[in-house]
């Protein structure tokens, strides 16, 4: 296959990851695009350093094996953990997930800035160098959000008990008079509508999806590596039918979940590493 033609892989913890998939696929609609949510080992964000590195590596030798063109990290927690070691492992294009901090800080009209995000994240070096680079510009406040990843997970993305949790990790920062809030996670855009009505309509809210996109075209751009273009007809099935899907859990609930945020049907290969 001509090098242009390969696909990019694109891989998360789990369905967070369609959310950026969802920005490069709108971004670069010529492109095959391969995705694995990696639901068997779905959360990231409260394993070991280590295992998330490992698990990473695993996930970019499958790809390579698929002999893909690029590399999509879609999570915030695997970029931190491991995307320096996946760049010293292969020299194609590896563009990983960063909080959308810079746009949040000049976007900020009062310099009060929320964050949400995994405790693995936050509690990345990558996090806190990208957190003091920016302390002189604004008042950053972070919150943690254990569990949520899990319920969103599950499908749960406008119940009482999501509700509840939301309330609980947004009320610290609406104390504090935040009007900008960064989505730190990948997950965390499909609880958007939630967050806004919790927030309300003067909090303007921030996430890394498009910017990620753009990167992935520049750098594709800069390596000549960009598909040389397919005849693109119905966009509802395009959508689905450029895209390739696996997952590493259970095939049947994964099916269900990702067909729902992705608006088509999916039936995911299921992967066993």
């Amino acid at each position: 296959m001509v090098l242009n033609e390969q696909a990019i892989g694109v891989f998360d913890s789990g369905v967070g990851g369609l959310s950026v998939l969802s920005h490069i696929h709108a971004r670069l609609p010529d492109e095959r695009l391969l995705y694995l949510a990696d639901s068997a080992f779905m959360p990231y964000g409260c394993k070991s350093a280590l295992v998330v590195k490992d698990r990473c590596l695993d996930i970019a030798a499958f790809f390579a094996e698929q002999q893909c063109k690029a590399l999509v990290v879609a999570c915030n927690t695997a970029t931190a953990v491991a995307i320096h070691h996946l760049r010293a492992r292969y020299n194609f294009p590896i563009v990983g997930m960063e909080p959308a901090v810079k746009p949040a800080v000049a976007h900020s009209r009062n310099g009060v800035v929320g964050i949400l995000a995994t405790h693995g994240t936050l509690g990345s070096g990558k996090f806190q160098r990208l957190k003091q680079r920016f302390a002189a510009d604004a008042q950053l406040i972070v919150q943690a959000c254990p569990g949520l990843v899990e319920l969103i997970e599950r499908g749960d993305l406008d119940s009482a008990v999501m509700g509840s949790m939301l309330q609980s990790f947004l009320q610290p920062l609406i104390q504090q008079r935040i009007d900008t809030l960064v989505l730190g996670c990948t997950h965390y855009p499909f609880v958007a509508p939630l967050i806004r009505e919790i927030v309300g309509e003067h909090v303007s809210i921030v996430d890394s999806g498009d910017a990620i996109a753009c990167e992935l075209q520049r750098q594709l751009q800069q390596r000549q590596l960009l598909a040389t273009g397919r005849a693109l007809t119905d966009h509802a099935s395009i959508k689905t039918d450029a895209v390739a899907f696996w997952c590493s859990g259970e095939a049947r609930e994964t099916a269900a979940l990702m067909s729902r945020l992705w608006g088509g049907l999916i039936s995911p290969n299921k992967l066993s590493f």
